[in-house]
């Protein structure tokens, strides 16, 4: 995209974290913003944040698992703008703990949210989208799309789904104008983590430690230069760039490494036991 100013941007999730801190970035580059969040109170902060910088900004509540409410903010900023130039899907939450502590509720909005809500809006806003000279879709996803991890199991999974997503609409649109950028940062030191459901195996939130957090104003920096220069996929932070080579390069490293400590299960007793062999099952 050569130019942001005067552009119209819709960016969910923009009430804290990336995604207050990407509409902030571009209202200084220029862009009229469409703001949605399911939190009202930290998504008027926002708007009031970025109307400082000389832009229309205008926003509502939107719960974006929810499919009715995502095609009624479509048909709002079409109805106000005509469409949008950028669309921005950075909502997400996530869930730390053993996949089979994770109630089924919790996996279903979870996917509706980081997966099943870009593909919607996307989907929702691609003739307005294609209809411009130029236009982008920024999809924010994680490093945890690149690379599975435990205890992570349906936030990796939803990643990866949206990393996917990005590359085939890319395919799919590029010739025709349209941009795709997969963002995929490491650790970020925003309230994902603090806020998420844990597993039963877990007694407090598990936090990134501090030296292994980047800012949400870094991001969106990365951000902004991803949208100007049209690229497939960035990787942020060294660390994360590290293991998706590491990957890449040497895809069995990483599976050696999750293996090393396996642990084992004692079999569960029976009436016999005393005159059978004790046996051991790996995990």
């Amino acid at each position: 995209m050569r130019t942001i100013r005067n552009r119209t941007a819709l960016i969910t999730g923009a009430a804290s974290g990336i995604g207050r801190a990407i509409a902030l970035r571009l209202a200084r580059e220029g862009a009229n913003l469409f703001l949605l969040d399911i939190n009202e109170a930290e998504l008027a902060s926002t708007i009031l944040a970025a109307r400082c910088e000389g832009t229309r900004v205008t926003g509502q509540r939107c719960d974006v698992s929810q499919t009715s409410q995502i095609q009624q903010s479509v048909q709002l900023v079409v109805e106000r703008w005509g469409g949008v130039d950028i669309l921005v899907n950075n909502a997400g939450i996530t869930y730390y703990g053993d996949t089979a502590e994770m109630s089924a509720e919790h996996c279903e909005r979870l996917l509706a949210i980081n997966l099943h809500a870009p593909i919607h809006f996307t989907r929702e806003l691609l003739p307005t989208l294609l209809d411009r000279d130029e236009a982008h879709v920024l999809n924010v996803a994680s490093f945890f799309g690149l690379i599975g991890s435990r205890k992570l199991a349906a936030y990796t999974s939803s990643k990866f789904g949206l990393v996917g997503f990005s590359e085939s609409l890319r395919a799919e649109y590029g010739r025709c104008g349209l941009g795709v950028t997969a963002l995929c940062p490491g650790f970020v030191d925003t309230n994902l983590f603090a806020t998420a459901p844990r597993g039963n195996d877990q007694t407090e939130s598990k936090m990134p430690p501090s030296w292994i957090l980047t800012t949400p104003e870094k991001i969106a920096n990365r951000a902004i230069k991803a949208i100007y220069r049209n690229q497939a996929l960035v990787v942020q932070q060294p660390y994360a760039k590290l293991a998706y080579f590491g990957k890449r390069f040497f895809p069995g490293l990483l599976d050696w490494a999750n293996h090393l400590s396996r642990r084992s299960k004692k079999q569960v007793p029976t009436p016999d036991s005393e005159t059978q062999p004790s046996r051991r099952t790996a995990a």
